[in-house]
């Protein structure tokens, strides 16, 4: 399904209420123009698959082999179960899913902000981290859970709470591995001198180095006192070379929720200050975020702001982040997802109209090796209640939604 999309650069003002001034003409005319000399330029529509057994908020990626794996939601979403399925090339069909959570309905999909995420490690090991449900187990409140795939990859291990002394756990955390067998467990959260006062909350990471099998002691890692937007989302990944990044919305003064971009070029050790997108707005948009590997020497990263969806590339030479693109619209753009293939192409994937009990619209457009829009856009009903999307690049350069 075609549908011609128009596009904003950050260059380009938007109000606190979504509202948008026009960007000096030769930047739209330009835009315009290469879309329209790139019609028909790139591949096919992106393979659309609804999620096995009807599961909502799936998370994917693909292995170095090129195997996919997915996790899901499924259950009541106040406290469900996760399950793990994946396919090798070639396969035609996923395994048989295996139950992520030991505990039945450990796992929240409520909200939309609060489920699973997901992270490839060393020997392409599953890393799978999720804020717990008032089912889970826990001695403080809301539980930060992991778990990994067994050496024989066959089950996953008894989830654990990774927190130690923080508590007011609410917007979800984030997992992140790498090929030397760190993992990387992050939230946001508070201490108890705080008392969950939202312009005090902070980002934490528990580090391990041993592929999960320990944690130790998390740390406060954001360098500066941003305080932290209490139920949003927050992103966390490692790149090849191995720089750790972070991706949050901010709380200072309970207006300025910028959404904020970290690295770590010491293992998670000490972490700068790499961009700020700003938004001023008096209340939590539960909005996500996302990161993840754009090629060699790239890493993507995508945020909401002001009802619009983003994504910026960043150098893991020297942490230049690029301009950020996105499509316009009349707001309501959220989940974003940014995946790149083999060519240097990125599918945006996000949703459109959902909300708090209500589904909505899933929605894609692909950008060329410059970040510029193409012509390959589309949309579809379908995102169920509490549910976005997920995407992977296959090996031949096309696409794959998960919804």
């Amino acid at each position: 399904m075609m549908n011609k999309l128009t596009f904003i650069t950050s260059a380009e003002k938007v109000g606190s209420q979504g509202m948008k001034t026009t960007a000096p003409f030769s930047t739209v005319a330009l835009l315009a123009a290469f879309a329209i000399a790139n019609i028909n330029a790139h591949g096919a529509d992106p393979v659309l698959t609804r999620v096995p057994e009807g599961g909502i908020q799936p998370q994917s990626l693909a292995g170095f082999d090129g195997t996919v794996h997915l996790v899901y939601f499924k259950g009541e979403p106040r406290a469900g179960d996760l399950f793990y399925v994946r396919r090798a090339p070639g396969s035609g069909g996923f395994t048989k899913p295996i139950r992520v959570n030991s505990q039945a309905g450990a796992a929240i999909a409520i909200g939309t902000i609060r489920g699973t995420q997901i992270a490839l490690g060393k020997n392409d090991r599953l890393h799978v981290a999720w804020n717990g449900s008032g089912k889970a187990s826990s001695h403080r409140g809301a539980p930060m859970l992991y778990t990994r795939l067994n050496d024989d990859r066959t089950a996953f291990e008894p989830e654990r709470d990774v927190m130690t002394f923080t508590g007011s756990l609410d917007g979800g955390g984030s997992v992140a591995a790498d090929k030397d067998g760190n993992v990387y467990v992050g939230w946001h959260g508070s201490t108890p001198a705080t008392e969950g006062k939202e312009t005090e909350r902070a980002v934490f990471l528990a580090i391990s180095r041993d592929e999960g099998r320990t944690f130790a002691r998390e740390q406060r890692v954001n360098p500066e006192p941003t305080g932290a937007c209490g139920c949003c989302g927050m992103k966390a990944f490692a790149d090849a070379p191995g720089n750790l990044y972070l991706l949050y919305r901010a709380a200072r003064s309970g207006a300025e929720r910028d959404e904020l971009l970290l690295a770590s070029k010491d293992n998670g050790q000490t972490f700068q200050k790499l961009y700020a997108h700003p938004w001023k707005v008096m209340t939590c948009p539960m909005s996500s975020a996302w990161l993840g590997s754009a090629g060699t020497n790239r890493t993507i990263a995508a945020w909401e702001t002001m009802g619009h969806v983003w994504f910026a590339s960043i150098s893991q030479d020297d942490g230049r982040v690029s301009e950020p693109v996105g499509p316009t619209g009349d707001g309501g753009q959220k989940h974003p997802v940014a995946v790149s293939n083999a060519k240097g192409e990125t599918l945006l994937v996000w949703t459109e109209g959902t909300g708090w009990q209500k589904g909505g619209t899933l929605a894609w457009q692909l950008f060329d090796t410059q970040g510029k829009p193409t012509e390959l856009a589309g949309r579809k009903e379908g995102i169920p209640v509490w549910s976005f999307a997920a995407a992977f690049a296959r090996g031949d350069g096309s696409f794959e939604i998960f919804y």
